[in-house]
């Protein structure tokens, strides 16, 4: 008997002009809370934002000509859960699903191969939520609601 493979997608590429930085060092945290902030989160001190990069398995980052326009930063219990975090695309970017799908392809892809079976979990922003869908994410299962606290 033949084993049975699902075909698969291609996978989502990023437009001309964009590139792709992955590291799992920290990186420029005053960068990435200026580029928070253009997406909508408070403002946050650079020392917190440099606490919770060090303190991530790993970030994926897209930059046009040098200029950062995507964002996803993921962490992990490194046995069940996963968490992708600041999941964003700068406001009004023409091309933002594209590189929605390529942090998110990217993101999963990797937790995947490091932790296979675990599930993971995301707070998304309404333009997001179409793309997660894309890749199997589903809202509110069960009528189970998330629910956070700002201290």
């Amino acid at each position: 008997m033949m084993p049975y493979f699902r075909s698969q997608a291609a996978p989502p590429r990023l437009p001309e002009g964009f590139s792709l930085a992955m590291e799992d060092l920290p990186i420029d945290a005053e960068a990435v809370n200026l580029f928070l902030q253009r997406c909508g989160a408070p403002v946050r001190s650079d020392s917190k934002v440099a606490l919770a990069l060090e303190r991530s398995a790993w970030s994926v980052r897209v930059l046009r000509q040098q200029e950062l326009v995507g964002f996803v930063r993921i962490t992990s219990d490194q046995a069940l859960n996963a968490n992708l975090w600041d999941l964003q695309v700068l406001p009004g970017e023409p091309e933002a699903d594209a590189v929605l799908a390529v942090l998110i392809h990217i993101s999963l892809n990797r937790l995947k191969r490091d932790l296979p079976g675990c599930s993971v979990s995301l707070a998304a922003t309404p333009v997001a939520v179409p793309v997660l869908e894309r890749f199997g994410f589903i809202g509110d299962p069960n009528g189970i609601r998330a629910m956070g606290l700002t201290l």
